[in-house]
C-alpha cells in the first residue's frame, strides 16, 4: 500500500467533515497495513498470545494501541491486550489523562505507580543526559509487572525513525553497529519485546494523532534538557530528507538489508577460515590442478 504524504491531507476546522473522515481512514489503513506487515514478517504475536502495551501518554503508544485494538477486531488469531502506563511521579504530570481515555475506550489496563523521576534525578550526574538511566528503570519495572500478569509480549510503540535515530547514534557515539529490533528477546530470555510500528513513518503517525485528537501528555524529565544526542541525530535525518527526499527510505532498507560478509565484524562471519571455503567450493579437477602446482613450486 502506497503511504499517504502528509502533506496531502487537510485537517483544517472548516474542511468537510466527510473529506477530514476520508483522510482520517485512509491513513488509518496505511498504519494498519505497516503494523500487519510488521507482525507478519517477524511473526510478533501468535494465536493465545497476551500482549501488554506500554503507554508512555505519547502520540506513539496512543496510536499503537489504536492500531492493536483495530487489528485484534479483525485479525484471525485471538489475543489479548492489556494497555500499561508507568506513573514515574513527575512532579505536575496529569496522572488522571491515561485512566480516563483508556476507561473510556474499555480496555483493561493497569497504572504502575513508581517514583523513579526522583531516582534519576539523584543518580544522573550534572552535564549528562536522563535517558539512559530512566529507561532501565521503566523498562525494570514494566519487566517486572508483565512477569507478574503472565504477559507473553511486551509492546513498545517505537517506529522506522527511531530505529534509525539509534542506529547512528550507536554508530556515532557507541562504537556499534546495532539498531532497535522489530522482535526482541531479553538478555534473560524471559521476556519478548515487539515493536509493531517498526515500518511506520513518524510523520504519519503524528499526523493521525493529530487527526484522533490523542490526549498527548508530554515528557518533562528528557523533554527538558537541550543538545541531546538523539535531537541531534534526529535533525541530521530531517535534514537529509529535506535536502534528498527519499533518502530515509533506502536508510531504512538497508537496516533489513545486512551483508554480514561486507562489514568487519568476525564474531558474524568467519574471515579467517576463507581459504578452506575457497578449497570445498572449488571443483575437484581444479583442487587436482592446484595441488600440482603446489607441487612445482
Amino acid at each position: 500500500m502506497t503511504a499517504v504524504n502528509p502533506s496531502d491531507l487537510d485537517t483544517t476546522p472548516a474542511q468537510d467533515p466527510r473529506k477530514s473522515e476520508f483522510n482520517l481512514n485512509r491513513l488509518q489503513k496505511t498504519l494498519r497495513a505497516d503494523v500487519g506487515r510488521a507482525i507478519a514478517d517477524y511473526n510478533m504475536i501468535q494465536d493465545g498470545d497476551f500482549v501488554m502495551v506500554c503507554m508512555s501518554g505519547g502520540k506513539d503508544s496512543y496510536t499503537m494501541l489504536d492500531i492493536l485494538l483495530n487489528l485484534q477486531k479483525h485479525a484471525p488469531i485471538d489475543f489479548r491486550i492489556k494497555a500499561v502506563n508507568l506513573d514515574q511521579k513527575q512532579p505536575g504530570f496529569p496522572e488522571h489523562i491515561l485512566p480516563e481515555y483508556l476507561g473510556s475506550l474499555g480496555v483493561d489496563y493497569h497504572v504502575i505507580e513508581q517514583d523513579t523521576y526522583s531516582i534519576v534525578l539523584d543518580k544522573t550526574e550534572p552535564g549528562k543526559t536522563f535517558c539512559g538511566l530512566c529507561s532501565r528503570l521503566r523498562r525494570g519495572n514494566l519487566y517486572a509487572y508483565a512477569e507478574s500478569i503472565g504477559a507473553t509480549k511486551i509492546a513498545l510503540g517505537h517506529h522506522r525513525h527511531d530505529l534509525m535515530e539509534t542506529l547512528f547514534l550507536n554508530m556515532f557515539f557507541g562504537g556499534k553497529l546495532k539498531s532497535m529490533p522489530p522482535k526482541l528477546l531479553s538478555d534473560d530470555a524471559r521476556h519478548i519485546v515487539i515493536r509493531p510500528m517498526a515500518y511506520c513513518k513518524e510523520s504519519d503517525i503524528a499526523r493521525y494523532a493529530e487527526m484522533k485528537q490523542f490526549p498527548i501528555i508530554p515528557c518533562n524529565l528528557c523533554g527538558t534538557q537541550a543538545n541531546m544526542q538523539r535531537q541531534e541525530i534526529k535533525n541530521m535525518l530531517n535534514d537529509w530528507e529535506r535536502k534528498h527526499p527519499g533518502r530515509l527510505d533506502v536508510l531504512f532498507k538497508s537496516l533489513l538489508n545486512v551483508a554480514p560478509s561486507q562489514l568487519g565484524d568476525t564474531r558474524l562471519f568467519d574471515f579467517r577460515n576463507l581459504e578452506s571455503k575457497r578449497a570445498s567450493a572449488m571443483p575437484v579437477q581444479d583442487q587436482y590442478q592446484r595441488i600440482d602446482v603446489l607441487a612445482l613450486d
